[in-house]
């Protein structure tokens, strides 16, 4: 009923006798975001196709028609969860997606590292159905080469360090396979990081941070050229990061704690320290992380993107929407068609350059990819050997694994 009232009022301001200069103003300002995203590669950080691939088609690929519009082909247009195809892609001129490979929180201590695979194999099998649209990419030169190709450049990310199953041995594979980024926890502790949930009242925290098993899990990241995403995590596990990374880390889908309470978020004494990390806040457009409730709009997403600026620097503000891992979605951005207008809007702000915006859109993500490849030289360089150690007995809760015991 808001929504219908919310567009009977927007019919009639374009209806009125000022409405040919409103949208000629906008239009003018689409026309010079998408000159931007022509040059530049417009980086979001998180995707959730994949698991909506597993959920809908058990990661059966066949019958999969991507190229198409999914809203009109069930499931997906039966489903709210659903915001993503390559011809919305492309309307909204996206560049690069990193495709999360999500694990769920029931799957710890049974067949995370199983599942791991699984996405990872269904995201890679995604990309090489669609060459003429996407091609995997795993360096930050090759977000720009993808882009200069007109090719979608497909990311993995890995969405909870449960996917390990506390094996740097695993970590290292699944590195091998793609994946530059690991979130660190999704929502619930792993036996070396708390969550976010343990920052909300009544819950007391396992670890009150990264536990030494952690802190090695982030070196080892580092070493290989992994991204660390600190989205999901706790504050004082934000805080263990960030002293022990000794590359810029990522919050691949968050929002600022100032504006909206929710424990996903991010506090301003972390953002200023991210600055210092030279890392990277990337903006989710999840209503419940915008604006607390079930309800947002593109400018309360651009409140987001503001604060995050203002309190943290320019050089450290990108997007990370969400989508298809979220099912409400703020009015204005219903979909990955609609970042021009997000772009747009912060283009009339008066506050954004152009400059400004090929930082938030893509160059800050690209330099802070490049500087942990960079970490991952220098420390190669230097004769650093991959960490062999393994989680000790007593931190893993009593939990048992199906697994041959270390001798």
């Amino acid at each position: 009923m808001l929504v219908s009232a919310w567009l009977c009022v927007a019919a009639q301001v374009l209806l009125a006798p000022q409405a040919p200069a409103m949208v000629q103003r906008l239009d003018k300002r689409l026309d010079a975001v998408k000159k931007i995203l022509h040059e530049v590669p417009l980086v979001d950080g998180h995707n959730d196709l994949p698991w909506n691939i597993r959920k809908f088609l058990k990661n059966q690929l066949v019958n999969f028609r991507f190229a198409e519009d999914l809203r009109g082909k069930a499931p997906w247009s039966r489903s709210p969860w659903s915001h993503t195809d390559l011809l919305r892609l492309r309307e909204g001129m996206v560049g690069a997606q990193f495709w999360s490979a999500y694990i769920p929180c029931s799957t710890q201590h049974l067949d995370a590292v199983q599942l791991a695979l699984e996405q990872i194999d269904v995201i890679r099998r995604l990309v090489e159905k669609y060459p003429a649209h996407m091609t995997l990419v795993t360096t930050a030169r090759g977000i720009r080469s993808a882009h200069e190709q007109g090719l979608l450049a497909s990311l993995i990310g890995v969405e909870g360090g449960h996917a390990i199953g506390t094996s740097l041995g695993v970590l290292r594979m699944l590195y091998q396979l793609g994946a530059r980024y690991l979130t660190l926890t999704h929502t619930c502790n792993t036996p070396w990081a708390d969550c976010s949930i343990m920052d909300e009242p009544g819950h007391i925290p396992h670890l009150g941070g990264l536990s030494r098993f952690g802190q090695l899990v982030v070196r080892e990241m580092n070493r290989l050229g992994m991204i660390v995403d600190l989205s999901h995590v706790s504050v004082p596990v934000m805080l263990d990061s960030l002293r022990t990374s000794r590359a810029p880390v990522i919050f691949s889908h968050s929002s600022a704690h100032a504006l909206c309470n929710s424990s996903r978020n991010v506090p301003d004494h972390v953002l200023r320290l991210l600055a210092s990390n030279r890392g990277l806040m990337m903006v989710a457009f999840y209503p419940y992380f915008v604006s607390c409730s079930e309800s947002a709009t593109l400018l309360d997403v651009v409140a987001h993107i503001n604060h995050i600026r203002d309190v943290a620097g320019v050089d450290h503000v990108g997007i990370g929407a969400g989508y298809d891992g979220i099912n409400i979605t703020p009015l204005g951005l219903e979909d990955v068609s609609r970042y021009p207008f997000l772009l747009a809007e912060l283009l009339g702000s008066g506050r954004w350059t152009e400059a400004d915006l090929h930082k938030l859109i893509g160059h800050n993500l690209i330099r802070v990819f490049h500087e942990v490849e960079q970490v991952r030289d220098q420390l190669q360089a230097a004769g650093e050997e991959p960490i062999d150690e393994h989680i000790p007995a007593e931190d893993l809760y009593g939990k048992t694994y199906c697994r041959y015991p270390v001798s």
